[in-house]
């Protein structure tokens, strides 16, 4: 294995790893089950209900009652709340009220705040420290026919000239910034039903010790008495069993009205809603998760869409998932999936992110990764593994403008399956990661979409893609759509496999092969084979996959969580190359998903029939979706191909279909002619950028043998690591 001189190296560092290691689960193990003697704290607009809704949560729950309106400020002003605003005027009776809220002291109590309380952040963070702040997130539509009703036609703040829609959004800043949990209300709800979702989310709160992950392969006989957090199986990236991990109680099913609030939001806010639904606050808490979010879908993108969905021919519909960094789908994950492990990171350990790329992930990875900032970059290594001959020589050259910092991308002469399988393997060898471990203070996760953080933010844009349509009037809330996808590593199918279980109606997920078929083959007999199958290069590498790692995540789903069949099977695959599932599995794999493939031929035809007929330039995994959907879907609802990656990385299968002599060789001249031909999607730009960075640049290339690879990852903790000890 060829290990390092272990006898200069700090002991201190494996002793500061494996203590933070025991302290973040003894930390997560032990963290509280209830509120306690905690305030409940109510916050929203006026016109919110908050006071009523107070009202009921408090004699559902048994607590005392607190309307800061009635019992705390007219107390103190011994005047009512009305004649107090009239006396002082709007600027200073925020300053008023807030100095009245700073005198504020209970506990075990609902307290209904005032719509302008969050206004005055001394106030707010005073009354914070008593309690969990609960932000009733009202749709303003419901907002202004309350006021109107009440006859409310000016709040505290509002100025002359500036109308009462204005003043409620510029005030929603506010109550973003002060939050601990946002109770979502769908449009139309009752104060009723409002005070019912309060209460859920209180109860949420309360039993944050059952919101846990398990392995696929591990059923609740065989579970750890150590419970298992989203914090965990962010940094941990694989099950120590070999399975994947998914949440024990599945995902949150959202309501008709709660998805139709969400019509009208930006990515960011729909991303910023759902994954607050799937992450409980006490593993990342709102305001930093808004943080991470807001920062993963900004400026970076070259969308302020981020992923918008565009209108190709007929019922059918592509999403463009390109618009990132690096000019592919994994970015929509990857932008925040770093941000979020830094987040989870035990103090002091080192880790060392490994990932093995069919072309994509890679370049996506190290670009996510190096937006870190500080100490957690510094904490933090990068090393990609991907097939030397199984790449395109622009996604080679993008991977390869990333060598700064603890950052590396290294060519394997072997295929993406043997670079997958044994980073798996290292991950299963206790005495490599022991070693690691105590020797260099170095831990190692990963970054593929074995990774649950990895897969979770791509069921925001599955979502993203059906509310578009919504907004756009192609659709009404609660019409099916047909999502279309090439299929490698299974990742983007399971994600929307999974924002159909939270409620997004999806009628078939549509898994798109190209000549290595071994999805569709599965999906059309039960029969998973790869004895005597060899990986055949193609023009759409990035679905150039036999082993795929996700399918476990999937059929421990269709077949309601038998992880004793899922471990069984996937034990079967690894040593005896094939497993076929039962009959009536095989049925509702069926009900769930549709499959189909695409030839070489086909995939450069359909790419030369859409530009002809619409001007449109897929890149060769879109063509590879719209044949399969050409072939398997009835056009009586839209479907929506997932656009995973810009044509202008695929430029000489691009050139080939749309019959383009004289190809320059020179990548970057390949986009500069391309960007002539084509006038829509446009040329991205940051990729032609990247290009001009690393064309100079060599790689590492290493044979195909696992110890090569497990020499690489000491050498790459030597040189990140090592040195700044």
């Amino acid at each position: 294995m060829g290990l390092l001189n272990t006898s200069q190296l700090p002991i201190r560092a494996a002793k500061w790893c494996l203590s933070s290691l025991s302290t973040q689960k003894s930390w997560l193990s032990a963290r509280s089950t209830c509120l306690g003697d905690k305030n409940i704290l109510l916050m929203g607009p006026p016109g919110a209900g908050k006071t009523t809704v107070g009202k009921i949560v408090a004699h559902k729950l048994g607590l005392p009652v607190i309307d800061v309106d009635d019992d705390v400020l007219e107390t103190a002003w011994k005047m009512p709340v009305a004649a107090k605003l009239a006396a002082v005027g709007g600027r200073c009776f925020l300053e008023e009220e807030g100095r009245a809220l700073c005198n504020f002291s209970a506990s075990g109590c609902v307290v209904s705040l005032t719509g302008s309380n969050p206004l005055h952040a001394e106030a707010m963070q005073h009354v914070k420290q008593s309690g969990l702040v609960f932000y009733l997130d009202v749709d303003s539509e419901d907002i202004l026919q309350r006021l109107t009703s009440m006859k409310v036609n000016r709040i505290v703040g509002q100025e002359e000239g500036v109308s009462m829609r204005d003043i409620l959004l510029y005030r929603k800043q506010f109550y973003e910034k002060w939050l601990d949990v946002r109770v979502l209300c769908g449009t139309g709800d009752t104060v009723e039903e409002v005070a019912e979702k309060v209460l859920k989310a209180v109860e949420r709160y309360q039993k944050s010790d059952e919101e846990t992950f398990i392995s696929t392969r591990c059923d609740s006989a065989g579970l750890s008495k150590q419970k298992i957090y989203f914090s965990d199986v962010v940094v941990e990236g694989l099950a120590p069993d070999g399975g994947l991990y998914v949440p024990k109680n599945g995902f949150p099913k959202i309501g008709t009205r709660e998805w139709q609030r969400l019509v009208e939001m930006s990515y960011p806010e729909r991303a910023l809603v759902l994954l607050e639904k799937c992450i409980h606050p006490l593993d990342v808490s709102a305001l930093d998760l808004r943080t991470m979010i807001f920062k993963a879908y900004g400026s970076n993108f070259a969308s302020k869409a981020v992923a918008p969905v565009k209108h190709l021919a007929h019922n059918q519909y592509i999403q463009e998932l390109f618009h990132g960094p690096t000019a592919s789908f994994k970015d929509l994950a990857l932008q925040l999936m770093p941000q979020l492990f830094a987040y989870c990171l035990p103090p002091m350990c080192n880790y060392l992110i490994l990932v093995a790329t069919s072309g994509d992930t890679g370049s996506a990875v190290l670009s996510g990764f190096s937006r870190l900032s500080g100490t957690d970059r510094h904490r933090t290594g990068v090393l990609v593994f991907f097939p030397e001959g199984g790449v395109s020589e622009i996604q080679k050259l993008q991977m390869m403008s990333y060598r700064e910092g603890n950052a590396r991308a290294v060519s394997v002469l072997s295929d993406f399956d043997f670079c997958q399988r044994n980073i798996k393997r290292m991950f299963g060898e206790a005495g490599l990661t022991g070693h690691l471990a105590v020797e260099y203070g170095t831990v190692l996760s990963t970054g593929n979409s074995i990774n649950w953080a990895r897969l979770l933010p791509q069921v925001v844009y599955h979502s993203s893609a059906y509310l578009d349509l919504c907004r756009d009037g192609v659709i009404k809330f609660g019409d099916p759509i047909d999502v279309c996808i090439p299929t490698g590593n299974f990742g983007n199918a399971m994600s929307a496999v999974y924002a159909k279980q939270m409620g997004i109606p999806i009628r078939k997920v549509i898994c798109a092969s190209n000549h290595n078929r071994v999805i569709t083959d599965f999906i059309k007999t039960g029969q998973y084979d790869l004895r005597g199958r060899s990986l055949m290069l193609s023009h759409s590498p990035a679905i150039d996959i036999l082993k795929s790692s996700n399918l476990e995540r999937f059929i421990y789903h269709v077949s309601d969580g038998n992880s004793h069949l899922v471990k069984d099977l996937f034990t079967r695959l690894d040593r005896q190359q094939h497993f076929q599932v039962p009959e009536p599995l095989l049925g509702t794999i069926q009900q769930e998903v549709l499959s189909g493939w695409c030839s070489e031929d086909d995939c450069l035809a359909a790419i030369q029939r859409v530009h002809t007929q619409t001007g449109y330039v897929m890149d060769t995994h879109t063509a590879v979706a719209k044949f399969v959907a050409d072939r398997l879907q009835d056009g009586s609802c839209p479907v929506v191909f997932c656009s995973t990656a810009h044509y202008g990385k695929f430029a000489p299968a691009v050139f080939k279909a749309l019959q383009i002599p004289n190809i320059p060789e020179d990548p970057a001249e390949q986009l500069k002619k391309l960007e002539l031909i084509a006038s829509r999607p446009e040329m991205h730009r940051e990729m032609i950028k990247c290009l001009k960075e690393s064309a100079k640049r060599k790689h590492s290339i290493c044979e195909a043998e696992y110890s090569v690879l497990v020499d690489q990852v000491e050498s790459m903790i030597q040189d990140s690591f090592l040195k700044v000890m």
